[in-house]
């Protein structure tokens, strides 16, 4: 099921798939692909006895969730070949010049101030428990900004949630005209892209 909140900022929302009971999961030998999205109930040994791996390897493998509070739609990884989500937000960075090199535009800078805003706001919309571009604590995405102390001429704001991956979500913002227009928006110069447990934020600012 997906939501789009069209305004000047636009949204894409993915609701998270809720696991059935063990008895009628499938289970693996190995696991058939890098990431895992966590279903309701979800435990590092259920998944582990999933896909055929030892919990105690699965934990090493993602040391940054905490067992006892694992968030719904939270990407962990299932393999060591598989890109720590830590660095998902570069890699959404990378993609997103990528696009705008096709576009002949001028590739945004990663400015830690701006990264430092979509992270807090990432990690607001889990923690506080919503999906919109108003925050309960911190206001608009404008108004989050100036609080930081960011400045800026104009500015954008896309959030998603649930996907496993910076291609997958990138694919999403892409595929929705809001989203693609702030992307590629010629004003712009500056980003900062936010990733926490399921949540992804990017922020766009023209100085």
């Amino acid at each position: 099921m997906r939501k789009i909140l069209v305004l000047t900022l636009a949204i894409m929302f993915a609701l998270p798939v809720v696991s059935q009971p063990y008895a009628q999961i499938k289970t693996f030998k190995e696991p058939p692909f890098e990431f895992y999205k966590v279903s309701q109930g979800d435990t590092f040994w259920y998944i582990a006895q999933r896909y055929g791996l030892d919990y105690r390897r699965l934990m090493e493998l993602n040391p940054n969730v905490v067992p006892t509070n694992m968030h719904v739609g939270e990407i962990i990884r299932l393999k060591p070949t598989a890109t720590s989500p830590s660095s998902f937000e570069e890699q959404v960075v990378q993609l997103v010049n990528q696009e705008r090199a096709k576009a002949g535009l001028k590739p945004l800078t990663h400015r830690a101030d701006i990264k430092n805003v979509a992270y807090k706001k990432a990690q607001d919309m889990i923690n506080s428990n919503y999906f919109s571009h108003t925050s309960p604590n911190y206001g608009s995405p404008f108004q989050m900004l100036k609080t930081f102390g960011v400045s800026y001429r104009t500015a954008g704001e896309n959030i998603a949630k649930g996907q496993k991956t910076p291609q997958e979500v990138m694919n999403a913002w892409m595929n929705s005209p809001g989203h693609r227009a702030n992307i590629l928006k010629p004003e712009y110069d500056s980003i900062g892209v936010g990733f926490y447990h399921s949540a992804w934020v990017q922020m766009f600012v023209g100085s």
